[in-house]
């Protein structure tokens, strides 16, 4: 019985192979979160209904494909594994489970940048979250990163830079950040919206409108531009002149929520403005770069997730609503779930508390849920 890593289903997602996946969760874990791809197939059925054996299911197995069985945590897909393949089939098993899934991050070349250095996306392809890093003259810069760190720390070595700026494009309220622990340990100036930052219990850099950050001897520029809507205090980030990161303000297919502070109605106006005077002021020839992603169909074919500002307002629903209570509707009436936790989640980010590694895996397990469609 073969052992999978979480990085392995996420390539064979990214080049679109099939899967078959038996899911043993329980059916609401299942339903509201699971792995997802193009050429993936499910079959959900709890573990404690194949304690005696496959036989009711056999006929939905594959007996030419490999079968991924996974749990939420590893050991019921572990047994049922186990069961299947003393049966005959074809079976392996997900290390680790959806927590492990939940966890994977996914580093893919975004670009040569003009003066020298490079940009990279990391894709946590089971959350939705997408971090970045900027490199020029041996100096880097980290853009919302995960509490993961460190996959940033040893790519940044390997890379041979130095981590020199860390920065968060507003207070998350549905991943725990790893900036400020990526800035204690490397020495980085830590950076954060001010406006986000007013509860805060650490010190930090105020990043301001028209804030320019250079990384490295060869001039690569980082431009803050305000640009509120998610949050009080979201700032998007230009660089190099050619990239427009978006934190969770824009996505490919769809738009930041504006409630998460508890301030939907209060927020929607600047959310709009944000938009459709802000962004409309920008070239359309910007890549834009978000925070997150919020269906599969959004990743290009080499696993990045990004397109060009001008196609964004042609394709992207959320910026065409010429009608201002239309919008408000759609942004206030036409909200997901709520991410698990995300009151905790935003004291964590705050320092206000410090919950173990077992307390912050449980907090941030779900699917993102920061966008509007």
């Amino acid at each position: 019985m073969r052992t999978v890593q979480a990085g392995e289903v996420a390539k064979k997602i990214i080049s679109k192979e099939p899967l078959f996946i038996l899911d043993v969760r329980n059916q609401d874990a299942f339903e509201d979160w699971k792995i997802e791809g193009e050429q993936v197939r499910h079959l959900n059925v709890p573990y404690f209904e194949l304690l005696d054996g496959a036989e009711e299911i056999a006929d939905q197995l594959p007996k030419d494909q490999e079968i991924l069985v996974v749990c939420a945590k590893e050991g019921s897909s572990i047994m049922v594994a186990e069961i299947l393949e003393d049966e005959g089939f074809p079976v392996s098993y997900l290390s680790g489970g959806m927590k492990a899934w939940s966890e994977h991050l996914e580093p893919v070349k975004v670009a040569d940048l003009q003066s020298g250095g490079e940009l990279y996306q990391f894709v946590r392809i089971g959350k939705g979250c997408l971090s970045y890093m900027v490199t020029s003259g041996g100096e880097a810069a980290i853009i919302d990163a995960t509490r993961m760190t460190d996959i940033f720390t040893e790519f940044a070595e390997k890379k041979g830079v130095k981590i020199t700026h860390v920065l968060d494009t507003h207070l998350h309220a549905d991943h725990i950040s790893g900036g400020r622990k990526i800035a204690q340990t490397t020495g980085a100036t830590y950076w954060l919206p001010p406006k986000d930052a007013e509860k805060v219990t650490f010190e930090y850099a105020a990043l301001e409108g028209d804030t320019f950050i250079q990384i490295g001897e060869t001039k690569i520029d980082i431009q803050a531009l305000y640009s509120p809507g998610h949050t009080i205090g979201s700032t998007s980030f230009i660089v190099d002149d050619s990239y427009l990161m978006t934190g969770d303000i824009l996505f490919i297919d769809s738009i930041g929520r504006p409630d998460l502070a508890g301030l939907a109605d209060d927020w929607v106006s600047d959310l709009r403005e944000s938009l459709y005077t802000r962004y409309q002021e920008l070239s359309e020839d910007l890549t834009v770069l978000p925070a997150h992603f919020m269906i599969i169909e959004e990743l290009n074919e080499d696993g990045s997730v990004y397109e060009k500002l001008g196609v964004l307002y042609e394709r992207n629903h959320g910026l065409n609503i010429e009608d201002e209570e239309q919008f408000r509707e759609l942004v206030t009436g036409n909200l997901p779930p709520q991410p698990n936790a995300y009151q905790e989640i935003r004291q964590t980010n705050m320092g206000k508390i410090t919950p173990d590694d077992d307390t912050q895996r449980e907090m941030e397990i779900g699917p993102n849920r920061c966008a509007v469609r």
